[in-house]
């Protein structure tokens, strides 16, 4: 318990919110989920989204929540303490192994933002072209020493803010970042809408067109309440073990969904109406993102000083994002290998560093180790794979199925009352059904869907 007592903890419900919020939101808020969105209904797939929120996102969110601050410990030891000598501690360890895949690819990402974000800044993307941009984008990622060089900035940033700590470092980093993404993401949106046929991107994202919602489309939008949130990961896990005594925890995961889900949309409407007013194509996916958005600020008033804010509120969601994944490794050397906080954050950085090297030169099959596949897919995409498809689901199913059938409802219902401090009797019970009844077998669809078995 003396370790337990030296163990920091966030100073408020507010820098709770924000550093947990920060865990949630990353690059795909910025494109994936609001091209989504457009792509399978706009307002329709929302509405599902929603449903799946609540069936899936939130119950497992609020278990993570509940062995973390239960514990105070990192994902391994906190399934130990709660289950010792039981296997239940694998959840722990596969969340720690997928924290480390999904960094060793995620870096490599991460590092095509930073590396944008300083062209941006410098002003080369002032008469950019869709050739001259569609090459640099090819630099960027076929290297092969530019994108190691930016794989390890973003490491070494990441390292520096997890070495000072839960207080100096996560808490103080995301309770500044996570408000000036908000501002920054505003600031877009103003000029976004102001383009002339900005409707038609605001059409694409929000129209409901049940005539898309294809069964297909409502699995998309299963596993992406489930993903977008970082659940399964340990993440979620390892964060709420920081969590202050009087944190309202029901309220926390509620906001955090409504937040995560809302910044998605915000940066839909800075993208989808600039596509649409300059006559680019929106479903392109990702890789429009570096290809065109550059030549569509360019094209604009004050483009350079916004394609900056663009990239750098990118930069920032990425960099939240990798704070909540290297903290799950860090937090474990840490507290069970008995590891200094600055020696930990280190030790994971040159590891992550070391092997996501494998995955930012097999991006491409041109790529010098795009040769190189292992079942058909190359290192990214295979780590990629491992984690998203397998490791996450399974972590979080088998999380739905220790809260909902193996710990005593009477300590859930403690511990997400704050002691009976919180009236929520009603808001528990309906938890206990989802976590036993339906969010098991949703993300056993989820699970077999991710690996092929399930096809629509």
């Amino acid at each position: 318990m003396a370790a337990n007592k030296k163990r920091e903890t966030f100073s408020s419900g507010l820098t709770v919110f924000f550093a947990t919020l920060g865990s949630a939101v990353g690059l795909g808020n910025i494109w994936k989920f609001p091209y989504l969105t457009g792509q399978n209904g706009g307002g329709a797939f929302l509405l599902v989204y929603f449903f799946c929120i609540l069936f899936v996102g939130l119950p497992v969110m609020l278990s993570e929540f509940y062995i973390g601050r239960k514990t105070r410990k990192n994902a391994v030891g906190a399934l130990e303490q709660l289950k010792p000598g039981t296997p239940w501690k694998n959840i722990g360890i596969m969340g720690v192994g997928a924290s480390c895949l999904i960094m060793f690819f995620y870096s490599s990402v991460a590092g095509w933002v930073y590396f944008y974000l300083f062209k941006a800044l410098l002003g080369d993307f002032a008469n950019v072209t869709m050739e001259t941009a569609k090459a640099q984008f090819g630099s960027v990622i076929m290297g092969p020493l530019s994108p190691i060089l930016w794989q390890f900035i973003v490491l070494a940033v990441v390292t520096a803010i997890l070495a000072m700590g839960v207080k100096q470092g996560i808490e103080k980093i995301t309770k500044t970042l996570m408000p000036l993404l908000f501002v920054l993401i505003i600031i877009c949106d103003i000029r976004a809408l102001t383009l002339p046929g900005a409707g038609e991107g605001i059409k694409f994202l929000f129209q409901v067109d049940f005539g898309k919602l294809s069964a297909a489309a409502i699995l998309a939008a299963l596993g992406l309440a489930f993903f977008k949130l970082s659940l399964g990961m340990g993440t979620m896990m390892t964060y709420s073990s920081y969590f202050t005594e009087d944190n309202n925890m029901i309220k926390t995961a509620v906001k955090v969904a409504f937040s995560d889900t809302l910044i998605s949309m915000l940066a839909g409407l800075a993208i989808f109406p600039t596509v649409f007013s300059f006559g680019m194509e929106p479903t392109a996916g990702p890789g429009l993102l570096f290809m065109t958005i550059p030549l569509v600020f360019s094209q604009m008033p004050f483009g350079t000083i916004l394609l900056a804010a663009f990239f750098f509120l990118t930069a920032i969601a990425a960099t939240t994002a990798m704070l909540s994944l290297v903290e799950v490794p860090v937090a474990y050397l840490s507290e069970e290998k008995g590891m200094s906080r600055k020696s930990a954050a280190v030790a994971t950085s040159c590891v992550m560093f070391a092997v996501g090297i494998l995955a930012t030169l097999s991006v491409d099959k041109a790529s010098v180790l795009g040769n190189i596949t292992f079942f058909g897919l190359g290192f990214f995409d295979l780590f990629d794979y491992i984690s998203s498809n397998i490791l996450l689901p399974m972590g979080g199913l088998l999380i739905a199925l220790l809260l909902g059938y193996s710990v005593k409802q009477e300590d859930v219902v403690n511990e997400l009352s704050n002691h009976g401090q919180l009236k929520i009797a009603g808001l528990v019970k309906g938890y206990f059904f989802l976590i036993r009844y339906v969010t098991p077998i949703l993300l056993v669809i989820v699970f077999l869907s991710s690996i092929g078995i399930i096809k629509f």
